[in-house]
């Protein structure tokens, strides 16, 4: 018995334009094609979609994508409408590390007081003034 699948549709497939900045980072969608941006790419319309974005010192981003197919009239065929197309992502910088001391920082002692010139003797820095002398 013959095979009934010529009856079935062919999948149609869009293009995807991928954006990213800075430009250069690595973009792959979810249904498996990917390319260094920018690019196009074509996918299967079959289901909504995503594009995931790396560059190296950047964090990675992600960005969903719908599919719809929008019907045509009597002289027209449907189109398949990809939102957002370009698919762009806005790439930030991950964040330097913090620079840890090599060592813990010393404690310092505090500096002795000075003897004033008068010859009194220096204040101990005690809150309570000296007793009266006799």
């Amino acid at each position: 018995m013959p095979s009934m699948d010529f009856f079935k549709p062919t999948p149609q497939n869009v293009t995807v334009r991928l954006e990213s900045s800075p430009p250069g980072a690595d973009a792959r969608t979810s249904l498996g094609p990917g390319c260094k941006t920018p690019c196009s790419v074509s996918v299967p319309v079959t289901e909504n979609f995503s594009v995931s974005y790396t560059l190296e010192r950047f964090q990675p981003a992600t960005i969903a994508v719908k599919t719809s197919q929008v019907s045509g009239d009597f002289g027209s065929p449907s189109t398949v409408v990809t939102d957002p197309n370009p698919v762009f992502a806005e790439l930030q910088p991950v964040a330097p590390p913090r620079k840890m001391p090599s060592h813990p920082p010393r404690k310092r002692k505090p500096k002795p007081a000075a003897a004033p010139a008068d010859g009194a003797p220096a204040d101990s820095g005690s809150a309570f003034p000296p007793p009266p002398a006799r």
